[in-house]
């Protein structure tokens, strides 16, 4: 079985939103760990610019797991649109990424 190991990058409205997702990805097995950080968003939604505060929810994963992962987060965010977007892992600590594999299939 090859492991793709990936980083996905979802934002939410509050830190209570980002927690509770963080909590649930982790819980069912499908992130090994995800990190939160508070930031700010400029973009386009329904043809206006908007500026607001948002929190990142870095979530370290095998891609594998992506279809269900995706199908959680959408389950429990507030936003019609949330960001979900997946980028691969092509380097990293051979201990780490093993720690990743091994929280996965605990």
């Amino acid at each position: 079985m090859t492991i793709n190991f990936g980083v996905v990058l979802v934002t939410a409205a509050s830190e209570t939103e980002a927690e509770n997702i963080a909590k649930s990805l982790v819980e069912h097995k499908l992130a090994a760990c995800v990190s939160l950080s508070p930031i700010r968003s400029i973009y386009t939604w329904q043809g206006k610019i908007h500026s607001e505060s948002e929190w990142q929810l870095v979530i370290k994963t095998d891609l594998a797991k992506f279809e269900a992962l995706k199908t959680k987060v959408q389950e429990l965010h507030s936003y019609e649109v949330p960001e979900i977007i997946a980028i691969p892992i092509i380097a990293g600590s051979e201990a780490y990424l093993n720690w990743i594999g091994q929280s996965l299939s605990l």
